[in-house]
């Protein structure tokens, strides 16, 4: 009597332990050759941009130049704790900080209640979504020259003297910075909106919610991750500031305009330029955590939803 074929699909062509491993080990190598090819140009551009240039900013940190921009003297890791702590990097932060607080808030709410306002379906809403987010095309230097032609004493349309007052410079600057960025602030939160689903505003309107109430219900806790990034991008532009105070009040009056990156521009001298770059590499580490703290706020967020 014959022995019959194995039935199709039948046969035991289960390959050995050791084959299948040696299978799987070999196909990882490829996509991790091939992901390392592609990301090798981008690597290396970001690595001769970025990288070198900040590890020879730390390794000047670790110098102190005083005679004619030459490194004479290695003092180590006591002249980071020396430039960190002294009144000049102290004082361009806090007023830095001043500025972020003057300009978040602000630029926050008013970009919020400009993108509540536009997210109607309406007609010609459209001209109006152009016109709020218009600042975004609008250089620094241009809005600087704008502002200063309105509050100029002498030939400006308001005539008060705000920028030669230590007190009400800064909020001047201020002013001029939640204009800007009030186009930025517009777009990401209009884009937020539009991400809400109708359902929830729907059913918040059967439970007996008005406008007021579905905003804080319903829309606010929805963008709570876009006015998260908003509220850290908003705050990385104004430890950053420098063209208004460069462009407007030179640093002044007094000094009450003098930012930390614009304190940290006027180290560029070769006497000076050690310090500048411990300053930097200290600015560095505050956005860093500013940035560390958006994905941990974020993470949590996403976690509870």
């Amino acid at each position: 009597m014959g022995v019959l074929p194995d039935a199709p699909g039948t046969k035991d062509d289960t390959a050995p332990e050791g084959v299948k491993r040696s299978g799987l080990f070999g196909h990882s190598l490829r996509e991790t050759g091939l992901a390392a090819a592609f990301l090798a140009p981008s690597l290396v551009i970001f690595g001769l941009f970025f990288y070198f240039p900040f590890a020879r900013l730390v390794s000047w940190g670790f110098y102190d130049s005083r005679q004619r921009g030459s490194f004479y003297e290695r003092v180590g890791f006591s002249h980071y704790v020396d430039v960190l702590t002294s009144s000049e990097f102290l004082d361009g932060l806090w007023i830095s900080v001043q500025f972020v607080l003057l300009t978040v808030p602000a630029g926050l709410i008013f970009g919020t209640l400009l993108a509540v306002a536009a997210h109607r379906r309406l007609k010609g809403m459209k001209i109006y979504q152009t016109i709020f987010s218009s600042t975004i095309a609008t250089s620094v230097a241009v809005a600087a020259v704008l502002f200063f032609g309105l509050i100029n004493p002498a030939v400006g349309v308001f005539k008060v003297d705000w920028l030669s007052n230590p007190g009400t410079a800064l909020p001047a600057l201020a002013l001029v910075a939640v204009w800007k960025n009030l186009g930025l602030s517009f777009v990401i939160v209009l884009a937020g909106l539009q991400a809400v689903p109708d359902e929830l505003t729907e059913a918040a309107m059967i439970d007996g919610y008005g406008a007021i109430g579905r905003f804080f219900k319903v829309t606010l806790p929805a963008l709570t991750p876009v006015l998260t990034f908003l509220v850290v991008a908003l705050t990385i532009f104004g430890m950053q500031e420098f063209a208004l105070p460069d462009i407007i009040t030179g640093g002044g009056p007094e000094g009450s305009t003098s930012t930390l990156v614009y304190t940290i521009a006027q180290k560029l001298d070769p006497t000076n330029i050690t310090d500048g770059s411990v300053m930097a590499v200290g600015l560095f580490g505050i956005t860093l955590i500013i940035g560390l703290g958006q994905f941990i706020l974020l993470e949590r967020g996403m976690n509870r939803d």
